[in-house]
């Protein structure tokens, strides 16, 4: 898959979004989201954990799509990740396969960009149907937050110290969530308007 779309003129001109990808993610997902987010006005930049590999290509899981990422998330330090308006945490089995830790009970590099960017309130974090599985082993951040998520998950957020909500997409300050992969049009509607108000307060 060799999707770039061009940035035009829009809304969110100037603005950067980052998707953390690894295989089995939903190819039309991510065609959406670079599609919309750059007819908006805003740079999409592919992300993963490169393994010191200058880049990875990754298969998709409807249609065994490939898609090339040059991104590395380990790279995203506080600097990085400031220099992002929205993080998104696709659906399909790419969280499942970003918490993966080399050894049982260790942290994920991808679980230590999520912290980071918990802690930086302006950076919107974006999950998508089963992304909120890459929270799973930092429950701190999740604790009193209110999110929606795939049917299969709720206990699990449950179990992070969310609250769940019964709804298609869930916005809790600087956190969206939306149910399925079948709502990536509301969140990415959800994530251009919310930084679309930010600008127009800021």
């Amino acid at each position: 898959m060799d999707l770039n779309a061009p940035v035009l003129p829009g809304p969110l001109t100037g603005l950067r979004i980052g998707i953390l990808m690894e295989s089995d993610f939903v190819e039309a997902e991510i065609d959406y989201y670079r599609l919309r987010f750059a007819e908006a006005g805003a740079e999409v930049k592919l992300y993963t954990r490169l393994w010191g590999n200058e880049s990875l290509t990754f298969t998709g899981r409807e249609l065994g799509g490939e898609i090339k990422v040059d991104g590395d998330l380990e790279a995203l330090d506080y600097h990085e990740l400031n220099s992002l308006h929205a993080l998104i945490v696709p659906s399909g089995m790419v969280s499942d396969r970003l918490r993966y830790s080399e050894r049982p009970g260790g942290v994920a590099p991808a679980v230590q960009v999520m912290r980071r960017a918990f802690r930086i309130p302006r950076l919107l974090k974006v999950f998508s149907c089963h992304g909120l599985w890459l929270m799973s082993a930092a429950p701190e951040v999740m604790a009193g937050r209110t999110v929606t998520c795939h049917n299969n998950l709720v206990s699990d957020v449950r179990n992070m110290g969310a609250v769940y909500s019964d709804t298609d997409v869930a916005v809790d300050r600087d956190l969206i969530s939306t149910r399925t992969v079948e709502h990536c049009h509301l969140l990415a509607r959800t994530v251009i308007e919310q930084l679309s108000a930010r600008l127009v307060a800021a």
